[in-house]
């Protein structure tokens, strides 16, 4: 993967720099307010290409950057208002016993399922295969970073169950569904296609994953999105709170401040889509073609 197009002055400066031999960058320039940032596509991207360097990397950028000391710094700088923008969108939840947490997390869950929006809903009711494309393009950015538990909406008339695989078989099947769709498996194919808010998704994932600190708030976040997916993994997420909870009381705040920031962008996500759908739009930043063969068929960013 190359590094993508910049979408704004953060990622312009941070690109170019990227670009070059790994040596002193200039002190990130001025970041969106809190109250933009989960959205702004410019910060989110350049966040996720500084977290990427701890990853695969770029093909057209030297890994001697990734412990560069000035761009660890402008990481610091991006996480600083995906955090104060985290700290603005997703009250902290009311603090519980250790012994309560798993409770506690199984009825934020299902508070925010009984009225959160769902675009994956909304494609049984309605069969939409542009739309359905959509939806994967947007899980790409994730799924195909993050091997694990995925599945797929189903459409009305599918005799089948939801695809559901785990583990590396898990990203085998969600490529294999994207070739069947037409659509490019490569890693990073759709960087420019995703909103911010996609990118965002991915990246507070990765901000819980990389600080120690963070730790409560990767483990509530780990829970919610098993809570939210198939259940075979609901007992295991609920236990490894639980068993962290009782060994470090002090994270129980964290960790259930990290499922409800699972569950916040995962609503903001779904809201933005079904939003541009209502109003006949790509969900997506830039319709993409999508080829069966040699002949080009509708755009991904079709809406019937």
């Amino acid at each position: 993967m190359r590094l993508p197009v910049a979408r704004g002055p953060i990622t312009a400066a941070l690109f170019a720099r990227l670009g070059g031999p790994p040596g002193e960058l200039d002190p990130p320039l001025v970041t969106p307010p809190p109250a933009a940032a989960l959205d702004d596509g410019d910060l989110q991207l350049a966040l996720f290409a500084c977290y990427e360097l701890h990853s695969r990397g770029f093909d057209d950028v030297d890994d001697l950057w990734e412990w560069q000391p000035s761009l660890l710094a402008t990481r610091r700088e991006l996480e600083r208002s995906l955090e104060s923008a985290l700290a603005l969108a997703v009250p902290r939840p009311r603090a519980v016993a250790p012994q309560h947490v798993r409770h506690a997390l199984a009825e934020l869950v299902a508070k925010d399922e009984a009225s959160a929006p769902s675009p994956a809903s909304q494609l049984q009711r309605e069969a939409d295969l542009g739309r359905y494309r959509e939806l994967v393009v947007h899980r790409s950015i994730h799924h195909l970073k993050d091997p694990h538990t995925w599945a797929l909406p189903r459409l009305p008339g599918d005799p089948e169950p939801a695809l559901v695989a785990d583990q590396v078989g898990g990203a085998q099947l969600f490529r294999a569904t994207m070739r069947g769709l037409g659509l490019d498996d490569t890693y990073g194919a759709y960087l420019p296609d995703v909103p911010g808010i996609t990118l965002a998704v991915s990246n507070v994932m990765s901000l819980f994953g990389l600080h120690r600190r963070l730790r409560g708030a990767l483990a509530g976040h780990l829970a919610a999105l098993e809570l939210t997916s198939s259940p075979p993994g609901h007992h295991t997420a609920l236990a490894l709170c639980a068993d962290l909870a009782a060994q470090e009381p002090s994270l129980t705040g964290d960790i259930l401040h990290g499922a409800a920031c699972a569950l916040t962008l995962e609503r903001r996500w779904a809201e933005h889509v079904m939003d541009r759908w209502r109003h006949g739009l790509s969900s997506l930043e830039v319709p993409e073609p999508v080829k069966h063969g040699d002949q080009e068929d509708e755009t991904v960013a079709a809406t019937g």
